[in-house]
This record gives structure tokens, C-alpha cells and sequence, in this order.
């Protein structure tokens, strides 16, 4: 049984998300801006959405970046992949940034992102006395390009 996202409309011209094909994981999110908005080289900009959503407890909503923006104009979200809990009902606010070498324009109704609702789990936490208490791995405290290693 697929989860349940409830949408409302904050903004009249605001697009409700939608799959662009059958095995799509992810909604696309468009802009509810009234005007355009222009995001120069380096700088990031709060883009509306014009939407506020219920996601069904027990799953979670994540902003990823849309590929051909990335691809074509360097655009990303500064905070990737974002995440809307399930108790949030505030306007659902996308924080783009231009990771390009030229400004891009962000008009009404252009597609920013997608959605992609996933479960959200909640772990216990538990609090051990010693490092000896974890689990030994091969790899241990192996950090960064530890296991590219032959």
C-alpha cells in the first residue's frame, strides 16, 4: 500500500507534485513565484513552492536535485537531499544553488526538484561505556578513501 500525502495549496498558481513517468521515484516540485528569480554563480536562493503537505507518519519527504538542472545548469540544492518529517505542515521552501559558471533564471511554474517520500525509521539509541563494546569490522575507524584500498 503506497503512502498518502495530503497537499494544500498555499499559492494560487502553485502546481501539485506529479510523477513525469510510470517508474519515476520521484514528484516533481515546481516554482510558485510570482516573478522571476535570478540565481547568480555562487549564491543560493529560497525558491516557493506554494505547497504545504502531510506526509503519513512512519515515512519521510526527500528534495533531491533534478538531474537536468544539475547537468545543464548547475543547479542543486544547498541542503541535499532535504528532508520534510512527517510532522511538518509549514510551506515547503527549496534552498536552490548555483553551483554554475552563468546566472540561471528560475521562472513560475519551472520544475526544481523532485520529491521522493521514503520510510523514516527511528532508532534506539543506546549508549555503551567503551569503544571495545562496538562491533570490530575490517575496516574499524577507517575514514575517508579507506576502502579503496587493494
Amino acid at each position: 500500500m503506497s503512502p498518502r500525502v495530503k497537499i494544500h495549496r498555499l499559492h494560487p498558481e502553485a502546481t501539485l507534485p506529479r510523477y513525469m513517468s510510470v517508474d519515476a521515484a520521484g514528484l516533481d516540485l515546481t516554482a510558485a513565484i510570482d516573478a522571476p528569480i535570478v540565481i547568480e554563480p555562487g549564491r543560493r536562493a529560497p525558491i516557493a513552492t506554494g505547497l504545504a503537505m502531510e506526509i503519513e507518519r512512519g515515512y519521510e519527504g526527500q528534495l533531491r536535485p533534478r538531474s537536468g538542472l544539475a547537468r545543464d545548469h548547475g543547479i542543486t540544492l544547498a541542503n541535499s537531499p532535504a528532508t520534510i518529517d512527517a510532522d511538518y505542515r509549514g510551506h515547503v521552501v527549496v534552498v536552490l544553488a548555483n553551483l554554475g559558471d552563468h546566472p540561471v533564471t528560475i521562472k513560475p511554474k519551472d520544475r526544481i526538484c523532485q520529491l521522493v517520500i521514503a520510510p523514516a525509521l527511528q532508532a534506539e539509541i543506546v549508549e555503551v561505556a567503551d569503544a571495545s563494546e562496538l562491533t570490530s569490522t575490517d575496516r574499524g575507524a577507517g575514514g575517508f578513501g579507506s576502502t579503496g584500498k587493494a
